[in-house]
């Protein structure tokens, strides 16, 4: 039977359907509000300690505690009999530590739907906007009743929680030997109170997914009220995510970069990717296989703290999203697409291709903010991975994988997080290293679609060059592409002068000789059809780079294609 309150480090998921309490009552006497405050006892200052020790002699803390609170919901101060009533300040100050103790927690709710809920829930978001009301409440009672009188300013915060969602069981098209996994739950619904800020303990991700010939899926049924499943829709393959629940917020972070697949979806169509990502089964597994009896790519991650940081989740996705669309004769692209359209009635596909922190994202954000008045509109394809394909007649077309962006703070412009901040999802935004933000830049329909390629560009971030330049044989620049060098920037484990097989570690690196079939293929289509290849130098990783040289950079870019 799962509790009601499950701590995991900083991380709160509260079960709805265990209990939902509707006064404050409900709070002081549930097992929950004693497993926080066990928890915050276990994790308070020496101080504190120290002082609760000395004046509550040999009694238990937790209870002491426990029996102040409820004192101090029934009486007035001075009817309160109780040994830390006689030091009101240290009482106020315990009040607000326990209530920031419980906010510095990244707090979600889960609703099982389908099942009998104790609350009997009908509407999740009314019921956690109720959840949020009631916890604000429980704390300034206490919080005004020692203060010894009403608040002047109040600010409401988010007291409950910081997002929710619902998780029902769907009828679906996994394969009879997956069985291990039929029976998940899959997140239905997503509730984010934006903007949601994270802050994971790890900032990078380290070391590469590996290849492996047995398939990783673990054999043992998964546990429903440990792991959650999110079905998306990269590009146009179907991924079923199952995530356990100490990753929540990585697994909610997804509703802003990746499509939910809806119910129908899940039951019309058999997955192209299955994950188990925080698998306990005391490896350090980062695998990915490729089960040919079934054509799906699966891959698992095994439980290890670091894979909070959540571009293990997103890059081990991606990763599968790779090898399936090489399987299917197309080149995976570690890159970023724009459309421009000028006013004309032209239009110019352009694609950038380079590793991370090589500027494909910010290059494209400098391109929409420059613009001009002979562009009528930009539209963002994709942003960190995409296909090229052949289409009927041997053109060279590019599809997106992803409807958002995991762009670091520091190379953007300053002003963009902000304007987007009521649907951004931050990480660590008051870190000097490697910040990031997932915005939501597009459709579905966008990134699904087919698009003209009329300009492959490397994004060079190492060579102290500016503007763009074009090969006047495309053959001439094929090993810049397969070279991959990029100057790393602490995103990652490496630092420096790196090179990675066509920028992409994540699949073409593990299958380099069916990439460099594809490359070759790709290559001779775009010298067909006209498709101009070059490098755009971005100057990301010059560390004497100024500020604008990103935005000349961007008007090299406009210059050339119109």
């Amino acid at each position: 039977m799962p509790e009601t309150l499950y701590l995991k480090g900083n991380t709160a998921v509260i079960n709805y359907n265990q209990g939902f309490p509707t006064r404050n009552v409900n709070i002081l006497n549930s097992q929950s509000f004693k497993t926080l405050l066990e928890a915050y006892i276990h994790n308070a200052d020496k101080y504190t300690v120290r002082k609760l020790k000395s004046i509550l002699h040999n009694r238990d803390l937790v209870e002491s505690i426990l029996d102040l609170s409820r004192q101090l919901h029934v009486y007035e101060i001075h009817e309160i009999n109780h040994p830390l009533i006689g030091d009101i300040r240290f009482v106020a100050q315990l009040i607000e530590d326990i209530y920031e103790f419980w906010r510095d927690h990244q707090r979600c709710s889960v609703i099982y739907l389908g099942k009998k809920s104790h609350s009997e829930l009908v509407n999740f978001i009314d019921k956690d906007t109720e959840f949020n009301r009631i916890v604000l409440s429980f704390y300034r009672n206490f919080q005004e009743k020692v203060q010894g009188r009403k608040n002047k300013i109040y600010r409401q915060l988010r007291a409950g929680t910081n997002a929710a969602i619902t998780l029902r069981e769907k009828r679906n098209l996994l394969p009879s030997s997956y069985k291990s996994l039929k029976g998940g739950m899959f997140v239905d619904s997503v509730l984010l109170h934006s903007p949601l800020l994270l802050h994971p303990k790890t900032n990078k991700r380290e070391g590469h997914f590996q290849e492996v010939f047995t398939n990783p899926i673990p054999e043992d049924r998964i546990d429903n009220n440990d792991f959650y499943c999110y079905p998306a829709k990269i590009g146009t393959l179907l991924a079923f995510v199952y995530f356990h629940k100490d990753f929540v917020f990585s697994g909610i972070s997804l509703s802003n970069i990746f499509e939910l697949a809806t119910t129908e979806d899940i039951a019309s169509r058999k997955p192209d990717i299955v994950i188990a990502f925080g698998v306990k089964d005391n490896t350090d597994d980062m695998v990915f296989y490729h089960d040919k009896e079934n054509d799906i790519i699966t891959a698992k991650i095994a439980y290890q703290d670091k894979i909070e940081y959540f571009g293990y989740m997103k890059k081990i996705m991606l990763t599968c999203y790779n090898v399936s669309m090489m399987n299917k004769g197309n080149l995976p692209i570690h890159g970023a697409m724009v459309n421009v359209y000028f006013r004309n009635g032209d239009k110019r596909g352009v694609v950038f291709m380079g590793d991370s922190g090589a500027g494909k994202s910010e290059i494209i954000e400098e391109i929409t903010n420059l613009g001009g008045d002979d562009i009528d509109h930009i539209d963002v394809i994709f942003d960190d991975m995409g296909t090229l394909i052949k289409d009927e007649n041997g053109r060279v077309m590019a599809q997106g994988s992803e409807i958002g962006a995991f762009v670091r703070l520091d190379d953007l412009d300053r002003s963009l997080p902000y304007q987007a901040m009521d649907r951004s999802i931050f990480m660590n935004p008051e870190s000097t290293t490697n910040a990031r933000v997932i915005i939501p830049i597009t459709d579905y329909k966008t990134v699904s679609s087919n698009h003209e390629v009329d300009y492959f560009l490397y994004a060079n971030n190492y060579d102290d060059i500016l503007g763009v330049n074009l090969a006047e044989k495309i053959e001439d620049i094929k090993h810049v592409f397969i070279e991959g060098k990029r100057m790393a920037k602490g995103t990652t484990h490496e630092m420096g002068l790196t090179h990675s097989f066509f920028a992409n570690p994540f699949g073409p690196l593990q299958q380099e000789e069916k990439c460099r079939i594809l490359i070759d293929e790709f290559w001779e289509a775009m010298d067909q059809n006209n498709v101009q290849v070059g490098e755009v130098y971005t100057h990301l990783g010059i560390p004497e780079r100024i500020e604008k040289s990103l935005k000349d950079a961007a008007k090299a870019v406009l210059d050339l294609i119109r």
